[in-house]
């Protein structure tokens, strides 16, 4: 068989597993983004140039948003192969630039944090509301299954957190299939619509879409709250480019996913076109009265497959975001050997999984949810499309005026979409927001308490060549063997090595200074994984270096050194660490109830031990205290 065919097969079988890992949101957007638009909170008459303007704003909303921007554009920037919102920051303001002293990339920087943030608010109300919006379908049926559809709808939920484990890999594999289904049967459906209303088709035309604006006002401009519900899923695409990567995702959209969704559209507006009052429900209205409960069974597979995008979006963004210094160690399971991108993480996991299922207990209906959804999302699109304005300059050198007039369009969009769905904070906008600010404070006061952290430690930190001097005019007692300490400052000696010296009176034969730094890509070649520096009386410096979306792994490290003469036997090697515990002070610093907050975020970190997959059998720990 020829390479050609391998790699076709292998790019097919990723782009079906981008059907149900990436597009499973905005696939199954039209459960109810048209109902929306025409919901009873709005008030909008189900007339025909309405209905015509309403098709026409959605149609190019999926054209402009997700096929132009982030497909054609956005997805561009890739950082070596990683999208999602905190690489485009690390690609706008790589972190050597970082540390200049510049308000204006600070507050860039800040607010880039922020749309990073902002996902995790999406990614709780993704599963509640298109879930909730598939088994709604079991209404139009009947009545007798209303008392039941929360109940089932956290069961469904339930199931879909548990599987994560498995890992996007296999859950694509599954997924996949499934939504290929889903596509082709929203697309007859859409079809069948179309053929029975064929005007429905002038909605292609964006004129009608601006017209209704135009004459619309006020509530125009309201009903585009609901619009951009039909491209909640887009910043996931970027977000989980790592699982699959730029192709399979742009050959998923434009031979599957977008002409589904147009059709679909086509024949619930055309189904409105005839029938004004199926504008309850027009999506399982659409459907043939036999053919219902099957598509109910269909709709539900579809929205657990839809929560997937964002759910491994976050496992995604938290892994960056550790990688970074914007979160605490977690555990990370990596679920793919060919994918490096594919990971879950269980802490996460059950958070999203108990806030999903408040969620639905708390609003109950997917109409109260969806006055909940999008805020966070359309703020998250605007904020990636600042950021590309600076990583298009950078990266690509772009002119300020040819990023300035793209973006300058994307942003009047998005700017438009975000400003209607902030009349819907009051009704449930407030929740994303909530999560956002949340998040965002964990994460700013991780970054500035290590920060102060480092600063405090420094300050009493040994510099090494002063230890090594000391170390030559005062000889200590040498055991056998080798001790690896550590050292997160590369200048400084590691305060273990102080401690052990200090107490024990005694040096290894051979002592390693480990420092492990995290680079603004999001992999390192395997080939510059170490470095190797010799120092005086057998002291080594050992720098190891991992991308932003790699697990550090102190053992790999020490293989790669073997390269650079500096071998280890295993049982002859023993790893120092330093265990800090911090107590919050008035002295200068952060507020005192963030550095409480700092001090039990420590606390609750994973092991540094289990973390850099150190043999726990021969790790040392020294306990210290650090005020901040």
């Amino acid at each position: 068989m020829s390479s050609s065919s391998c790699s076709g097969r292998y790019l097919a079988g990723l782009s079906l597993g981008a059907l149900g890992v990436v597009y499973g949101d905005i696939g199954t957007s039209p459960l109810y983004a048209l109902r929306e638009c025409f919901s009873e909170t709005h008030k909008l008459a189900v007339t025909h140039d309405h209905i015509i303007g309403v098709l026409s704003l959605i149609l190019w909303s999926l054209v402009t948003i997700v096929a132009l921007k982030y497909l054609t554009f956005v997805m561009r920037a890739d950082n070596k192969g990683e999208g999602g919102i905190l690489a485009l920051l690390a690609l706008a303001f790589p972190d050597r630039n970082l540390r200049k002293k510049n308000r204006g990339r600070a507050f860039m920087v800040g607010l880039g944090v922020f749309g990073a943030a902002l996902l995790y608010g999406d990614g709780m109300i993704t599963p509640a509301v298109t879930v909730l919006g598939a088994v709604e379908g079991l209404s139009v049926a009947t009545t007798r299954f209303d008392a039941f559809i929360v109940p089932i709808a956290v069961v469904v939920m339930i199931f879909l957190f548990c599987i994560q484990r498995a890992g996007t890999a296999r859950i694509g594999i599954v997924f996949g299939p499934v939504m290929a289904l889903w596509f082709l049967v929203i697309a007859v459906l859409g079809v069948r619509g179309i053929i029975q209303q064929p005007e429905v088709l002038f909605s292609l035309n964006p004129i009608y879409g601006l017209s209704f604006l135009i004459h619309s006002g006020w509530l125009g401009f309201k009903v585009l709250g609901s619009v951009v519900l039909c491209v909640t899923g887009a910043e996931a695409l970027y977000a989980d480019m790592g699982h699959f990567g730029r192709r399979p995702i742009k050959l998923a959209w434009f031979a599957v996913v977008m002409p589904a969704l147009m059709l679909n559209y086509f024949g619930q507006g055309a189904l409105l076109l005839r029938d004004p009052s199926a504008v309850e429900n027009p999506f399982f209205r659409l459907c043939p009265g036999w053919a219902l409960y099957p598509l109910v069974g269909l709709a539900t597979a579809a929205a657990v497959i839809a929560s997937q995008a964002l759910i491994s979006g976050a496992f995604s963004l938290t892994m960056q975001a550790i990688q970074m210094g914007y979160s605490p160690r977690l555990e990370i399971d990596h679920t793919s050997s060919r994918e490096r991108g594919q990971i879950y993480m269980p802490r996460i996991n059950s958070v999203l999984m108990l806030c999903c299922i408040g969620l639905v207990l708390g609003f109950r209906t997917s109409s109260n949810l969806a006055a909940a959804y999008g805020i966070a999302v359309t703020l998250t699109m605007a904020i990636t499309t600042v950021l590309f304005y600076y990583a298009s300059r950078r990266i690509w050198g772009w002119s300020a005026l040819r990023a300035g007039l793209l973006c300058g369009l994307f942003l009047t969009i998005e700017a438009a979409f975000a400003g209607a769905n902030l009349i819907k904070v009051i009704s449930g906008g407030w929740f994303p927001l909530l999560i956002g600010a949340i998040i965002f404070t964990l994460m700013s006061t991780w970054k500035q308490g290590r920060r102060i952290l480092g600063d405090r430690l420094r300050a009493s930190s040994l510099p090494l060549q002063l230890f090594l001097d000391d170390v030559q005019a005062n000889p200590p007692v040498r055991v056998s063997g080798t001790a690896v300490f550590l050292a997160g400052n590369a200048e400084g000696t590691p305060l273990a090595l102080l401690h052990n010296l200090k107490h024990n009176k005694v040096l290894h034969q051979r002592v390693v200074l480990l420092t492990i730094i995290t680079s603004d890509v999001p992999h390192v070649d395997v080939s510059s994984r170490a470095t190797v520096e010799k120092l005086s009386d057998n002291f080594y410096r050992v720098t190891g270096s991992y991308g932003f979306m790699e697990d550090p792994c102190v053992p790999d490290i020490l293989v790669a050194c073997r390269n650079q003469g500096l071998a280890f036997e295993d049982e002859q090697t023993t790893f120092f660490l330093s265990r800090e515990t911090i107590i919050p002070t008035s002295a200068k610093g952060m507020w005192m109830w963030r550095e409480r907050l700092f001090a039990y975020m420590a606390r609750n970190a994973q092991r540094a031990t289990a973390f850099f997959r150190l043999p726990a059998n021969r790790v040392v720990e020294l306990g210290m205290q650090v005020e901040i």
